[in-house]
Order: structure tokens, then C-alpha cells, then sequence
């Protein structure tokens, strides 16, 4: 697989920033971080979602989608060179696609809801809640499944192990 890996972490992180700097100089909507409670002290009511989100959804969305891709290149990048095979970028393009289907339900289902005022439930949760809650750590099952399942065949196979030992078992014997 030959891909120029640090350029393309590098490019990922530009646009990140792009993306914050962009949250950052968005138009301020009044009462964003919410309005005090009317009944009670010291809480928080949140107001129109709908208008909160306006200026800044998108990039929000858009800023966990390219974290995302951020986690599964900087995984590859803790592999060896010579273990990035096409089997594992498939892996890893399975892993992502499914991070980014369960941030895609997560934010366009809130969208419809703000749009609809109506949700289903699932699990006790609102469907984009359950998809946050469930879907967030559930997505990440198949990048520790890759590592655990294949550690000694991307990560560090049979032969590092020996080229290890005969390493340490050089430098104690020109130690001892």
C-alpha cells in the first residue's frame, strides 16, 4: 500500500483546523450555551436546537468526520510499513465506514428531529441519543478487533519477536 501516510495525516489536520477556525469565526447565535432554568437556579435550559445549530452543525459534523479518519491513519501509522497490506486498508476502510454511518445517523437524526419535533425510541433513548450512545462505543469494536485479532500479523509478527530476542540476547552477551 503505497500511500505518502504523514502527508496525508498532515492534510487531515489542516483541514481540521479549517474546520475549527471556522466554528470559531461562525455567526454567534444568541443564548447558545443556553438560558437559566425559570423555575430552577443553577440550571440550564437549552433553547431552539434548530438555531444553535445553524451556523455550526455542518462543521461540527464535518469536523467528526475527518477525527475520525484522524483515529484509523494514525492506527496505520502504527503499523509497520512493511504490514500495510491491502487486507489491512480494507479492514481499516470497513472500520470507518462504519464510524462514519453511526456519525451520520447520529447527526441527521438529531436534523430530523429539530425538523419533525417527533423521534422513535430505541432502548430507552431517542434514536439519534441511542446511536450516540450504543453506536459511539460500538464502533470502535472493530479497531480492537483488528488489533487484538491481528496483532501478530500487522502489528508484531513472529519474526520481530525474533529479531528481538537475538537483539537483547547480543547486547547481553557484549554486556556481560
Amino acid at each position: 500500500m503505497k500511500i505518502n501516510l504523514i502527508h496525508t495525516i498532515l492534510c487531515t489536520a489542516v483541514l481540521m483546523a479549517i474546520v475549527l477556525a471556522s466554528i470559531c469565526l461562525a455567526e454567534i447565535v444568541p443564548d447558545a450555551a443556553g438560558m437559566p432554568h425559570p423555575s430552577y437556579d443553577g440550571l440550564q435550559i437549552g433553547g431552539d436546537g434548530a438555531a444553535r445549530l445553524q451556523h455550526v452543525g455542518i462543521l461540527g459534523f464535518a469536523f467528526q468526520c475527518l477525527l475520525l479518519i484522524q483515529i484509523i491513519l494514525l492506527c496505520i501509522l502504527g503499523v509497520p510499513d512493511r504490514n500495510r497490506t491491502y487486507e489491512l486498508a480494507a479492514y481499516m476502510g470497513a472500520s470507518l465506514a462504519f464510524m462514519l454511518f453511526v456519525a451520520w445517523k447520529m447527526y441527521f437524526g438529531h436534523q430530523s428531529f429539530l425538523a419533525t419535533h417527533e423521534t422513535d425510541y430505541f432502548w430507552g433513548f431517542p434514536v439519534a441519543t441511542a446511536w450516540q450512545t450504543y453506536g459511539t462505543w460500538l464502533s470502535a469494536i472493530p479497531l480492537v478487533l483488528i488489533y487484538s485479532i491481528g496483532f501478530t500479523k500487522f502489528i508484531y509478527s513472529e519474526k520481530d519477536e525474533e529479531t528481538f530476542d537475538a537483539l537483547l540476547a547480543e547486547r547481553i552477551e557484549n554486556n556481560g
